[in-house]
């Protein structure tokens, strides 16, 4: 079954004024009877596939620059604000990361701090004991087993203390510009509610969106998603009525 957009359907309508349509609406696709004097063909258009190029689309409108929203200069500076951005507010962690980094910004100079030490400065972000750790930890693998860089690899990044497959795309998209699309719960929530997504788990969510989007457009969406949820469609006090994408789009059980 082939996935038409709105302007190809558009298109074909135009160029097809004698032919007369007949839709029948499903949960998935939408069913396009073309009738002739002498035949009938039939063809389906996803229409999940359909909603998620008209959602793009808005989020392109809304978000057209995606600045990085952790403040870093290097790989290895993304990765440690990533790592501390866990259960914390980037702002937060934008507030934290400059006092860590004024002391030590690379994994050799991260190594002669005491992890009481890293402890001490990443408090606020919370978490600090288990994330201290694995700061200190990563730092010795990535002199040990990476000459003090940061890898290119979502296989040897998975293997860092502390670092999951989310962390992981993040530092291979934004450092890196390899394409991936990191889900974290906000997102998650967000694919869930736009019906793009049975919102079973992340992996999951992960798999329907990278299914859904063009692969050269996941490292800007996944920021786009996060950005609109943050102004627009927040896990508190939604107002599934006035936000622009969850009252075309949303799931009925939002309005209730």
């Amino acid at each position: 079954m082939r996935a038409y957009n709105i302007r190809q359907i558009i298109d074909y309508l135009n160029i097809s004024e004698k032919v007369q349509f007949i839709h029948i609406n499903t949960n998935e696709f939408i069913r396009f009877e073309r009738c002739y004097p002498t035949n009938q063909s039939v063809f389906m258009i996803n229409s999940k596939q359909i909603k998620a190029n008209q959602i793009a689309e808005l989020l392109e409108g809304f978000y057209p620059e995606t600045p990085i929203p952790l403040d870093h200069k290097d790989s290895f500076t993304l990765l440690i604000a990533v790592l501390l951005s866990a259960q914390c507010t980037d702002a937060r962690v934008n507030t934290i990361t400059p006092i860590l980094f004024a002391k030590a910004d690379n994994p050799y100079n991260m190594i002669k701090l005491s992890v009481e030490e890293i402890k001490t400065i990443i408090r606020p972000c919370g978490l600090s004991p288990r994330k201290s750790k694995a700061i200190f930890e990563l730092s010795h693998i990535l002199i040990n087993k990476h000459a003090g860089e940061v890898p290119e690899s979502f296989e040897y990044l998975e293997e860092l203390p502390g670092v999951g497959h989310k962390t992981a795309s993040v530092v291979m998209a934004q450092a890196f510009g390899v394409a991936a699309f990191p889900v974290d719960t906000h997102i998650h929530r967000l694919a869930y509610r736009w019906k793009l997504s049975n919102g079973k788990n992340v992996d999951q969510t992960e798999k329907d969106l990278k299914r859904l989007f063009p692969k050269e457009t996941w490292n800007k969406l996944h920021l786009q998603i996060i950005f609109f949820g943050r102004e627009y469609c927040p896990a508190r006090s939604h107002q599934p009525e006035t936000c622009p994408i969850c009252k075309d789009y949303g799931r009925k059980t939002l309005f209730k």
